[in-house]
């Protein structure tokens, strides 16, 4: 038996995408994702012990899969749920609440592609901020069915970045293949380039 606690973080009006990784993770760990992503089905009149036995199993992940929603909901969040009495069906109702319907995907996805498209960085703003922002925007976007790979990405910070980082840019393509490189690396690389720059 494994004694490993792991909490749940409380979901509210702001985190549900954080909260929804975080949870999936657990159920992940406890091996219960299956029974989330479809419900349990019912037993044939005809079904052997065996089948019995693992319904029984399946029934359980799936209550212990419940109670893990549960720990992560306050007494409002929990209103909304309080009547689900699978797990798959707590999990539909908070996702069709949070995330919407497709419909309301595509619309937010429309502002979410407008709003990348538009992003510059601007003076006012440390290249650590301007990155996390970009990353911000992209993990939204993922969340509402489009994903960038990290090429995008590192080829979206360097040509929106302001133009006291042109010659950082350029030697930053010269001295790296940029289809390899990832956004983390290319922000340890912009850090050090400006760094440089300030000493000289």
């Amino acid at each position: 038996m494994n004694s490993t606690q792991l909490s749940v973080s409380i979901l509210d009006e702001k985190n549900y995408n954080r909260w929804c990784v975080q949870i999936r993770v657990l159920f992940d760990y406890h091996e219960l994702w299956d029974v989330v992503e479809s419900e349990v089905s019912a037993l044939a009149a005809n079904a052997t012990e065996a089948q019995r036995v693992a319904l029984r199993d399946q029934k359980k992940k799936d209550n212990k899969a419940l109670y893990l929603i549960h720990q992560g909901m306050n007494d409002e969040m929990f209103e909304q749920i309080e009547g689900a009495t699978t797990a798959t069906e707590a999990w539909t109702i908070l996702s069709t609440n949070y995330k919407g319907d497709d419909k309301i995907k595509r619309v937010r996805l429309q502002t979410l592609r407008r709003q990348y498209e538009l992003l510059q960085m601007d003076n006012t703003k440390t290249i650590d901020v301007y990155i996390n922002k970009v990353l911000t925007l992209t993990n939204q976007m993922k969340t509402n069915g489009e994903t960038h790979s990290e090429q995008a990405k590192v080829e979206k910070i360097l040509r929106s970045l302001t133009p006291i980082f042109e010659h950082v840019v350029a030697a930053i393509k010269e001295a790296n293949d940029i289809s390899k490189m990832t956004v983390r690396l290319l922000s340890g690389s912009l850090r050090a380039h400006r760094a440089a720059d300030e000493w000289q």
